[in-house]
């Protein structure tokens, strides 16, 4: 096993172990193989900011796994995506949920299914497209939002998507009062959860809405 994935398992064990979540150990070899496969396809496909395969690792995969144990439904939609956040880190630790991961640039999703052919992922779905131009054949359970726009954006670009059983997931830093102050007529916040994540500077909150039928 080459030094980086070594490291790199390491740093995961310590990031996860003071987390509320059970990982195993094909799981946590995924979700490191998946950082391994970010950071070689990093360099020509520019799919995230961060560089540093270590960072990959807390920023994206950490952040994104701690919602695992909040994800009660079977069908989700993952909207502005990106390489796959959270749908993949999600993916690997509920290979019994289904994951549309939809983004509108072509190269994000390339990478997407070459992720899922080197994973062997069966249970994602990436999907080039604009999210208002969107529409699923099998009905929608949630839609997860992690760095995609405001809340009050997000539902109404996104509130074709599930109807009024369906919910929104939006992944935010500091709890987002004046977001949810905002919030369009014919929605309410069903919960707010601060999810602790030591080995990351700075709050987190998923936020579940529904539609108020």
């Amino acid at each position: 096993m080459n030094e980086l994935k070594s490291s790199l398992l390491l740093a995961f064990d310590r990031a996860v172990q003071p987390l509320p979540i059970e990982v195993s150990e094909q799981q946590r070899a995924s979700l490191v193989d998946f950082v391994l496969l970010m950071n070689k396809w990093n360099k020509a496909y520019n799919l995230t900011s961060v560089r540093e395969p270590q960072q990959m690792l807390i920023k994206h995969i950490i952040d994104s796994i701690v919602v695992a144990p909040h994800l009660d439904r079977s069908h989700y939609i993952d909207v502005g995506t990106g390489p796959g956040l959270p749908g993949i880190p999600l993916s690997i630790m509920h290979p019994d949920k289904h994951f549309v991961l939809l983004d509108s640039l072509g190269k994000r999703v390339r990478f997407m299914k070459q992720a899922a052919f080197e994973l062997d992922l069966k249970n994602i779905e990436p999907v080039q497209s604009r999210v208002e131009q969107y529409s699923s054949d099998t009905p929608l359970d949630g839609v997860l939002s992690r760095a995609f726009a405001s809340i009050k954006d997000m539902l109404h670009w996104c509130q074709h998507l599930v109807d009024s059983q369906g919910e929104f997931l939006a992944l935010k830093g500091q709890y987002p009062e004046q977001e949810i102050a905002l919030l369009p007529e014919g929605f309410e916040v069903l919960e707010s959860i601060k999810l602790d994540i030591p080995v990351l500077e700075g709050e987190r909150h998923l936020i579940k809405i529904r539609k108020v039928s």
